[in-house]
């Protein structure tokens, strides 16, 4: 296949699929002068309104094959997903992985671009990205801790796997962390990091490397030669949320169950709207998955959901991003975030999922408009 795009051509050879390539994702270029394309998930949640179901058949497609690889293994098993784009992928293969084996000593973890004052963290970089400065907090309740000291199996998530080198970078500072370590597993959605990666990189972090993917392709990109260039926005924030105002049990600061939601507040949500009404449940940055859990409960009712988040990377449009709103991001951090290819006006109804202080919420609900309801994902929720 032979993309073309504002910033380049790019070519994509499928070798292995259990998902056709186009039901699995569209293509877009970046603003970014690092790298000029991306690839826009349409069972993500990220950039491309998806059905809860077609997210959930994903996570249990990538939990069966990475447990394959576990089984032989007594744990503890570490699972990090990586910001802001795989936070909901990340936490989605581990609970089904958790459905499958309810009884694993397992933690889910999940990389952030948020200084939080007091925490400790690792650091490490993501060198393609326009903001590459990645973090991994280390737990905040002390059995959380222990399976973080003493994890055998490291499990990293991404969307999408070209060259690897984040995730070998990440890999390589927590092993410096903890030497008990005994293997690496990179799931992503599509791999397009070549048929002899996985001894490269094994070769690279001195331990042995399993690749998990619902694709595997090679692509080749061409940067056009005269690209169009925009200016890429700040990706420094001022970091002004404290503890208090970020959700501390969730995957930022480590979770070992599945989401808690209360059946009672979701339907609360739309019980006014008649069941066939459109509805989109939208995250905000990091915070995917909450968004996701909702949408697959109203969904599992017969409603007619889709699930998004907004985002802070910038991308031009044309091929598959259609439109874009732009606003303040609701951290406080000065920083532009956009949600791509939506129509505020498609939806009966916009659940707007969010950690931060409601007061945070006031550009992106203009933009979203009167239907524009919001949830505050907060600890306490119990299941």
């Amino acid at each position: 296949m032979r993309i073309e795009l504002a910033t380049g051509r790019l070519e994509v050879r499928v070798r292995r699929a259990a998902f056709p390539l186009e039901a699995l994702c569209g293509f877009a270029a970046r603003a970014n002068p690092k790298r000029g394309f991306l690839f826009v998930s349409k069972v993500l949640g990220k950039h491309w309104p998806a059905r809860p179901a077609a997210m959930a058949r994903i996570h249990r497609h990538l939990a069966q094959a990475l447990t394959q690889s576990l089984m032989p293994s007594q744990g503890p098993w570490l699972f990090v997903a990586m910001a802001e784009t795989a936070t909901g992928l990340g936490q989605g293969v581990f609970e089904a992985v958790l459905e499958q084996q309810p009884e694993a000593p397992a933690l889910f973890l999940h990389s952030t671009r948020y200084r939080v004052a007091g925490c400790r963290a690792l650091d490490f970089q993501e060198a393609h990205c326009h903001a590459p400065d990645q973090l991994l907090y280390e737990p905040l309740e002390p059995e959380h801790q222990r399976l973080f000291a003493e994890a055998r199996e490291l499990i990293l998530i991404d969307d999408e796997i070209s060259t690897g080198s984040t995730l070998c970078n990440l890999a390589a500072a927590y092993r410096a962390r903890n030497p008990h370590l005994q293997r690496v597993h990179l799931v992503s959605i599509t791999n397009f990091s070549g048929d002899k990666r996985a001894a490269l990189f094994s070769e690279r972090l001195g331990l042995p490397v399993s690749l998990v993917s619902a694709l595997d392709a090679e692509i080749d990109f061409r940067p056009a030669p005269q690209r169009v260039e925009q200016p890429v926005p700040s990706a420094v924030g001022d970091n002004r949320r404290r503890l208090d105002q970020l959700a501390a049990t969730g995957g930022r600061f480590g979770i070992s169950q599945r989401l808690p939601l209360r059946d009672s507040e979701v339907a609360a949500l739309v019980d006014d709207l008649p069941l066939e009404a459109p509805l989109l449940v939208l995250g905000t940055g990091e915070l995917m998955h909450p968004a996701f859990r909702i949408g697959r409960a109203l969904e599992r009712e017969g409603r007619n959901v889709h699930v998004q988040s907004t985002t802070r990377s910038p991308i031009l449009l044309g091929s598959d991003i259609e439109q874009r709103l732009v606003f303040m991001d609701n951290y406080g951090e000065g920083i532009p975030n956009y949600l791509y290819n939506v129509d505020p006006n498609a939806y009966a109804r916009i659940i707007l999922c969010h950690e931060t202080p409601s007061d945070s919420l006031t550009e992106v609900c203009a933009q979203l408009g009167a239907r524009c309801v919001p949830y505050t994902s907060k600890p306490t929720l119990t299941s």
